[in-house]
């Protein structure tokens, strides 16, 4: 088995951090995988390009569906997870968590935690 990396940028407070991590740990214990480890950058990411400009459009997605709203503690940060299982595993673990943090699909709706997969 090999050790595969899921990738998010969310737009986040702690709680929705560990949120998505329980997501993505209950995906991955589901399928027999095992997450191995979290990295969080939330200043600058490989090639010097910052996190908060990799991100902005999920600061601009929050304000755009809660108009008014206070965003807290909600910061820009990239979720990187390592996760020890085959290909398949880790695209049927990848497609769990996609469902799970967007059930609406793509109907019109407000995310709990805007986020992008990469």
């Amino acid at each position: 088995m090999k050790t595969r990396r899921l990738v998010f940028g969310l737009y986040a407070d702690e709680a929705g951090l560990a949120w998505v991590k329980g997501i993505v740990a209950a995906a991955a214990q589901a399928r027999g995988a095992r997450v191995v480890g979290w990295e969080e950058e939330r200043e600058t990411l490989a090639g010097g390009v910052p996190v908060a400009e990799m991100y902005d459009l999920l600061v601009d997605q929050w304000g755009h569906e809660n108009p008014g709203r206070d965003p807290g503690e909600r910061n820009p940060v990239q979720l990187r997870a390592g996760v020890v299982c085959s290909l398949r595993v880790w695209r049927d673990v990848r497609k769990a968590v996609l469902r799970r943090m967007c059930p609406e699909g793509t109907a019109p709706h407000a995310c709990q935690v805007p986020w992008m997969a990469m």
